[in-house]
């Protein structure tokens, strides 16, 4: 089955009750019948975000041992594009996550993003495809 990208963006709201956009997050993700694919680096923004949440660290980290949030990406096997992908995005800029996402959708060939960043606005995968953001994203 092919997953739902999942930014750290998300990550963040769905597991710290006072985002203001935590609810809007919890329905999409629980109505969503694919899997949840991120990778290391948005993991690792997660955690750092959170970093005054205790608990939500743990639920971030428990969420990967269990599954939820599934790493589909090997840093090793992709790096000429992702640093390829912060060369052409650096007037943006993207992040180190945004651009392994990126890649990610060209290697799972899929568009489809959980995200409140409004830089997948402007990326594109497979050079010229759009992004298919399942959450409205706000200016």
């Amino acid at each position: 089955m092919t997953p739902v990208l999942l930014d750290s963006s998300v990550i963040v709201a769905l597991l710290h009750r006072r985002e203001k956009r935590h609810t809007e997050c919890a329905t999409v993700i629980e109505a969503l019948d694919r899997p949840l694919a991120t990778c290391e680096a948005a993991i690792s923004e997660s955690c750092y975000l959170l970093r005054r949440s205790p608990e939500a660290v743990k639920a971030v980290l428990a969420n990967v041992e269990h599954g939820v949030f599934q790493i589909r990406f090997q840093l090793s096997d992709s790096i000429a594009h992702v640093h390829s992908l912060m060369k052409k995005y650096s007037d943006i800029p993207a992040s180190f996550a945004d651009a392994c996402l990126i890649q990610m959708a060209d290697e799972l060939d899929t568009g489809d993003i959980l995200t409140l960043d409004t830089d997948f606005l402007s990326y594109r995968w497979r050079r010229t495809r759009r992004f298919n953001l399942l959450l409205p994203v706000l200016g």
